[in-house]
């Protein structure tokens, strides 16, 4: 029988969280709010290690790239990345609010911590280090193996990189599900799925619009500057965005994707260097899931949406998802340090995010892989004008 995928397994662990929220006692649900207390203690622990293992190589390996065409390659995934980010925050400043309406937030936060089943017991596990000594001192090692030519640390880092890949993969996805399905029961018996799976259909929505959105701005410069029609270099792209769409995953879709950038017209060499790098660092579909979803996630929680302080997390979002693990849900667990740090999310809050996140990311994926296409075009366009 063939693997049943993240997405539905994540679908199945809601539906069975409120199925028996509705009808399982208090103690039953107390097992799944301890596991679930048990799985957030160990998600603070692994996300500086996330953030070390994946930015430094990341950063590390970019340094060492194709001379110029890495750099204007990562210059632009940079700018459409953050573009996208800010699509996201003021469309999410003019609509959320009203749309996620003052009196669900406000009982949101009556709920929350006080209906709410608590677990028979803890286990603690304080991380090595807080989230901005993580992100400093990635950034740090990343550029100073750049600058040296640190082969060494070099070789290591990628070494954890794969560790940490591995924990993610084999422990936390396979986990998830368990750990949703706990949260979705216990806000069930509280009197709080309505409201949120109320939210979750809205904000879905809009993330898929803005999906669309933020690649006919792609194709549209790329369109510009190479003098096309961006919908029918739009169009070439829809056979990577169904292929991605069904194996949610950008390196699986590579050759697909490098098809199809070849019929764009897009320069060989640019093609062949362009797709495999952006099928690591191009992920402005995640971007814009991240930055929604972490809006709707503060509104509910009472506070206000504000560019101070969405501002400096976008730019930082922008560098993190350079380096996010190629694996499914790796855009979010890249940002989850950026949710804590920057944002002040608390266990609920991330488990929540992650939800919403993975419900997306078939989608989010085919939104990146779909954008590469621009991508190339821009690099093409830029490599020609150079000649």
């Amino acid at each position: 029988m063939k693997r049943i995928g993240l997405f539905m397994r994540i679908v199945i662990a809601i539906a069975l969280g409120i199925g028996l929220g509705l009808v399982a006692p208090d103690w039953f649900i107390r097992i799944f709010a301890t596991f679930n207390k048990v799985f957030g203690n160990f998600l603070s622990f692994i996300i500086p290690l996330i953030i070390i293992g994946f930015i430094i190589p990341g950063i590390g390996e970019l340094g060492r790239g194709a001379g110029k065409l890495v750099g204007l390659t990562a210059l632009v995934v940079y700018m459409s990345t953050i573009v996208a980010g800010f699509l996201a925050y003021f469309v999410a400043d003019a609509t959320f609010p009203t749309l996620l309406s003052s009196s669900n937030a406000a009982q949101a936060n009556h709920s929350t911590g006080q209906e709410l089943l608590t677990s028979y017991f803890e286990i603690g596990m304080p991380p090595v280090f807080d989230i901005m000594t993580a992100l400093l001192l990635a950034f740090l090692i990343g550029i100073g193996i750049t600058a040296v030519q640190a082969d060494g640390l070099m070789k290591i880092s990628l070494e954890l990189k794969e560790i940490v890949g591995k924990v993610i993969s084999t422990i936390i996805v396979p986990l998830l599900p368990i750990h949703i399905a706990g949260i979705f029961m216990n806000m069930t018996q509280a009197g709080e799925v309505a409201m949120i799976l109320q939210v979750f259909i809205k904000v879905f929505a809009i993330i898929l619009v803005l999906h669309l959105v933020i690649l006919i701005l792609q194709f549209s410069v790329a369109g510009a500057l190479n003098k096309r029609n961006p919908f029918r270099m739009l169009r070439t792209m829809v056979p990577a965005y169904f292929t991605a769409l069904g194996t949610q995953s950008s390196a699986a879709t590579i050759p697909v994707t490098l098809k199809q950038v070849k019929e764009l017209g897009t320069d060989e060499e640019v093609a062949d260097f362009v797709v495999p790098l952006c099928a690591t660092i191009h992920i402005t579909g995640s971007t814009i899931t991240l930055t929604s979803v972490s809006a709707a996630i503060l509104l509910l929680n009472g506070h206000t949406l504000s560019l101070e302080v969405m501002l400096p997390f976008i730019m930082m979002l922008g560098i993190t998802m350079i380096a996010a693990p190629s694996v499914p849900g790796g855009g979010v667990m890249a940002a989850l340090g950026l949710f804590t740090s920057m944002l002040g999310f608390d266990d609920a809050m991330i488990s929540l995010a992650i939800a919403l996140y993975v419900a997306q990311d078939s989608f989010g994926t085919a939104t990146n892989v779909t954008g590469d296409g621009a991508i190339a075009q821009i690099v093409h366009y830029f490599k020609k004008k150079n000649k």
